[in-house]
């Protein structure tokens, strides 16, 4: 029985709360273009679901496109640090550099200089999205235990042997706990260049929809697209949790403890 209620637990506790929200609204009298209802939300979803539904759908475009790249570019320069002190050197300081800046003041200048709107929209979402999976990897790569590594060593095996047979699958695990969290990233990356090409003029995505909504004071809209964006971002951590943990128990390893 307890079982069963933990696993509803989430889902009633959501119903409740939406039932309070709307209750509150409606007995202060709050006026719809300040804090809306969740039936005035759905409401406002059913009136566009197409024109929402298919700026979803670019952002997610956006997102998946910016988490592919920022796997294959975190991957690469973890395995070229591992293999070279000298790449270490010359890669780790600008990976932390580009992880620290806010992408919100430098996303102006890669729209402008890129130049075609989809591209930037993905550079933006992969410098935010990159270095969680890099530095997990790079964290895998260099987890190897000596005795494994020393064992190898004995036997002859060569830096590429090592590396696809004992440092790569070490890594794995580090490799899919730092896709889970690219996976939200890349779609936050998304959403923030998304303001500001809006702000620019670039009708796409689900950013632009809320900017839309706010300069006609369409609040409700703003509040259902927002709860879309905040659904896709539940739907990819889930998604992306589960795809590793397959992976994982495929391969009969085991997920990084506390990923």
């Amino acid at each position: 029985m307890n079982e069963r209620l933990l696993r509803f637990a989430p889902g009633l506790f959501g119903l409740l709360a939406l039932a309070l929200w709307e209750a509150a609204v409606r007995l202060t009298g709050v006026p719809v273009y300040i804090v809306p209802g969740p039936i005035a939300i759905v409401g406002a979803f059913l009136s566009d679901p197409v024109g929402l539904l298919m700026a979803l759908a670019s952002t997610l475009a956006v997102t998946f496109t910016a988490l592919i790249a920022a796997a294959t570019l975190g991957l690469a320069m973890a395995v070229a640090m591992s293999a070279s002190r000298l790449a270490h050197a010359a890669i780790m300081p600008w990976a932390v550099v580009l992880q620290v800046t806010p992408i919100v003041a430098i996303a102006p200048l890669i729209i402008i200089w890129v130049g075609d709107p989809f591209a930037s929209l993905v550079v933006c979402a992969v410098i935010v999205a990159f270095f969680p999976v890099f530095a997990n990897t790079a964290t895998g790569l260099a987890s190897v235990p000596p005795e494994l590594a020393d064992l190898f060593r004995l036997y002859g095996a060569g830096r590429w042997r090592t590396l696809t047979l004992l440092r790569l699958p070490a890594a794995l695990p580090y490799f899919l706990s730092g896709l889970r969290i690219s996976g939200g990233l890349a779609l936050v990356g998304a959403v923030v260049a998304e303001f500001v090409a809006g702000s620019g003029g670039f009708a796409s995505g689900l950013a632009y929809r809320i900017l839309e909504s706010g300069y006609r004071l369409q609040v409700a809209r703003m509040f259902a697209a927002l709860v879309l964006l905040s659904g896709a971002g539940i739907v990819i951590n889930i998604g992306l949790g589960k795809l590793g943990d397959a992976i994982l128990r495929r391969r009969g390893l085991s997920a990084v403890a506390g990923a």
